[in-house]
């Protein structure tokens, strides 16, 4: 007596297959976030001012 081979998952293992990688992409999305902000990045220190009045008289 041979055994029948399913080919097919069940549809309960590719649900589960399924959640278990939108988690994992969750999870790495939120850790690479989570790095991203730990690194400072250089900010300008001079504030620029720049003056637009001519440009709007020529309008």
């Amino acid at each position: 007596m041979q055994l029948k081979y399913n080919r097919q998952p069940s549809l309960g293992s590719s649900i589960i297959k399924t959640l278990v990688k939108l988690l994992l992409v969750i999870v790495i999305f939120i850790v690479a976030i989570f790095l991203i902000e730990k690194i400072s990045f250089p900010s300008p220190e001079k504030k620029y001012q720049i003056d637009v009045t001519n440009e709007i008289k020529k309008l």
